[in-house]
């Protein structure tokens, strides 16, 4: 796989047609969001070990249905016009990125393999690595494949919770594990839509993995926090307890749902009612006045119309309500109810539907907040939202891909399959 190196166009080249002169000492970082309604790249420098801004673009989205690649020409074009989009910005061009996955194929469970030694001895890091490996050795349907070995933590001697055994001295060793597994053509089209950009794709990323490596600190993992990526057609999410994930899933409602909601509860066209959800929507229902309204455009042989704003916020609502009461099934499910410290946070463009935050709280009874990228320098006001998080991390995560290997090698399908 190519490294990518920065360089920059001489004044005399027009556009980014030939790019030529690198920049010793720095290498090259970028991440993109294909999303289902927009697609978004955001390239950063890696310097030393400190992350600065370069430039960032987005493009309006094609080839998607339902959260799934319908076209894949399409949704390289969109690729294509993003990443563009953000090489003019940053004065540099882009041959490789880490690609966010998502969408209603993804499937997270946990599993563990035990290992008794012949004798006590004290366990290694090539020995945690063997666990770790073998406890990802799984069947799965032949459509489907593993995205992430995601490390929970050791039973050292029928002791569970042990983060790092390196050192300690056992007889038997267990490793548990969360595996994010989605299907294998999808990951695969957007590979190929990928390649057909002329783009390496460096590593595949589930998205809330990725928008809780730009927002989420460490020690939040750690109190125990949920990440919720709340995209037009996918709402994807992932659980944390003590630094370990222990729950990624992709939930049945997404902004999409709210929209069509809108467009049959008010009778108006698909780009009038998202419309009118962005301008005048918001949960719950009972923060718009009761007398005021909306106009309602016009449509073919019907003239606009006025309807109480609380109509459309009722809608909203409704659908809101459902989205946060499948993330509380979620927390349940692995006994995580009144268990998040530090909350839920909220990532993706309909996160800016105002008052989704107050509807969060109210369902989910803990506290919520968006999640905003951290930790890149010099980065624009812009992309202080919670639209533009996962693009920041996929970039992040593309950084320290690149920073552990000039740290140092591992095996080669290990390293990108693993972030803690």
């Amino acid at each position: 796989m190519r490294t990518s190196t920065l360089v920059r166009a001489s004044p005399q080249e027009s556009g980014m047609a030939k790019l030529r002169t690198s920049i010793a000492g720095a290498l090259l970082a970028a991440g993109i969001d294909a999303g289902s309604w927009r697609t978004r790249c955001v390239i950063l420098a890696l310097e030393g070990s400190h992350l600065r801004y370069l430039g960032h673009g987005e493009a309006v989205s094609a080839g998607w249905h339902r959260g799934r690649v319908a076209d894949q020409k399409r949704v390289s074009e969109s690729i294509q016009e993003a990443v563009r989009a953000a090489e003019e910005v940053a004065g540099y061009a882009v041959e490789s990125a880490v690609v966010g996955v998502g969408g209603p194929t993804i499937w997270g469970f946990d599993n563990h393999w035990a290992y008794r030694f012949p004798r006590p001895r004290e366990v290694s890091g090539d020995e945690m690595g063997f666990a770790i490996e073998k406890a990802a050795q799984v069947s799965l349907e032949h459509d489907r494949m593993i995205l992430h070995i995601c490390p929970q933590y050791f039973t050292v001697d029928g002791r569970p919770g042990v983060s790092d055994p390196t050192g300690m001295e056992c007889s038997r060793l267990e490793a548990n594990v969360h595996l994010i597994t989605t299907a294998t053509q999808e990951t695969q089209n957007v590979v190929s839509a990928m390649h057909q950009a002329s783009l390496a794709v460096e590593e595949t990323v589930y998205e809330p993995l990725a928008a809780a490596y730009a927002a989420v600190l460490p020690e939040e993992r750690s109190r125990g926090v949920a990440v919720i990526d709340i995209g037009m057609q996918s709402t994807d999410l992932v659980i944390y307890d003590g630094d370990a994930l222990v729950q990624a899933t992709s939930l049945p409602v997404s902004g999409d749902h709210l929209t069509k909601d809108v467009a049959w509860g008010l009778c108006v066209a698909y780009e009038d009612a998202e419309e009118l959800k962005c301008e005048y929507g918001c949960v719950p229902y009972t923060r718009s006045a009761d007398n005021s309204t909306i106009v309602v455009p016009a449509r073919p042989q019907r003239e606009g119309r006025e309807v109480p704003r609380r109509e459309l916020n009722h809608i909203l609502e409704a659908r809101s309500e459902e989205l946060f009461a499948y993330v509380a099934q979620e927390i349940a499910r692995v006994g995580m109810d009144r268990s998040l410290l530090e909350g839920v946070v909220l990532t993706g463009a309909v996160t800016l539907l105002d008052g989704m935050l107050d509807m969060a709280e109210h369902v989910l009874h803990c506290q919520a907040r968006k999640g905003l990228p951290v930790g890149v320098k010099d980065l624009p006001a812009a992309l202080h939202s919670p639209e533009w998080t996962t693009a920041v991390g996929l970039a992040m995560y593309s950084a320290r891909l690149k920073l552990r290997r000039q740290v140092r090698r591992r095996p080669p399908g290990l390293l990108g399959l693993i972030m803690r």
